[in-house]
């Protein structure tokens, strides 16, 4: 995947989390929905996450194809 692919991910993904959050808000989130808004929003940090890793990369002279895809398990671990 590109930057351009990632970036493209990112967007349909912050319109999704918008839209969870919109019915949340309204209290209209289903069980369903409350998971996938967190099946979003860990799918978020790992996109954000390996956009970061190819701008590192490239900005070190570095290869940007081989960053890869974290799992959440660890990109859910990192300290903001």
């Amino acid at each position: 995947m590109d930057d351009g692919q990632i970036q493209s991910t990112i967007e349909r993904l912050v319109a999704e989390e918008h839209e969870l959050w919109e019915r949340e808000s309204s209290g209209e989130l289903s069980p369903d929905n409350r998971r996938r808004l967190e099946v979003v929003q860990v799918s978020l940090d790992q996109c954000w996450d390996l956009l970061r890793q190819r701008r590192a990369r490239r900005h070190a002279g570095q290869d940007p194809e081989a960053a890869e895809a974290r799992p959440a398990v660890v990109v859910e671990e990192y300290e903001q």
